[in-house]
């Protein structure tokens, strides 16, 4: 085949995919057309074939976070606990759309994990999404996550109220500056060692606050 055909039989597939997925948009019965992502949702988390789970959960995310109700919400944090990135961060793109125009969604959704203490790689990720959104909740929200007893999780949620910049997350960061729990930090160029306390006394600073932490060592 000519480099030419390959480009049309991509047109080709191209326009197939947009009008397949019109079609399946206009499901009328909203209750099957959810019925059926969640299902194929289920079922691509479970593929053997994890390079073609992973290419549907990506596809999944996208067309999820086209249709409104708490059971999409819910299959965006499952898919968001994939281990494939690439996954992950379709999932956290597709939530942030879903977050900026129906937020209650999300935030429900999200409300749901911790009640659950869901213990999927998701939470890790949702503090992140919630501080991206910056609604007036996310504060509360990202505050409960400190509680969870994954340090990494706890972490993160350390980081994502230090984006906040809002000066009413210091009471809760307070509690956690003798946390001597270790955590690993990748900042994209290398990975350092620190620990929860560590990055509470630095958070604490950022919005504004002052810690003797430093004086105790």
């Amino acid at each position: 085949m000519k480099p030419e055909q390959f480009l049309e039989t991509i047109f080709r597939a191209d326009r197939e995919l947009r009008d397949a997925e019109a079609h399946l948009m206009e499901t009328r019965d909203q209750n099957t057309l959810v019925d059926i992502l969640w299902k194929a949702t289920e079922a691509a988390r479970k593929m053997q074939d994890r390079r073609e789970g992973t290419v549907r959960l990506e596809r999944l995310a996208d067309l999820c976070a086209q249709v409104s109700g708490p059971r999409m919400t819910d299959a965006l944090i499952l898919i968001l606990d994939d281990e494939d990135p690439a996954v992950r961060v379709a999932a956290g793109e597709a939530l942030l759309d879903v977050g900026y125009e129906r937020y209650a969604e999300v935030a429900r959704g999200i409300e749901r994990v911790l009640e659950k203490k869901h213990k999927g790689s998701s939470m890790a990720e949702l503090p992140w999404v919630l501080a991206e959104i910056g609604e007036p909740s996310a504060l509360g929200l990202i505050r409960r996550f400190l509680e969870n007893e994954d340090a990494e999780v706890c972490a993160s949620a350390i980081e994502a109220l230090a984006t906040l910049t809002d000066p009413g997350a210091i009471p809760a960061l307070e509690a956690l500056v003798d946390d001597e729990r270790e955590v690993s930090i990748d900042d994209g160029e290398s990975e350092t060692t620190t620990t929860i306390g560590e990055l509470a006394v630095e958070a604490i600073a950022e919005l504004g606050g002052e810690t003797d932490k430093s004086d105790q060592d």
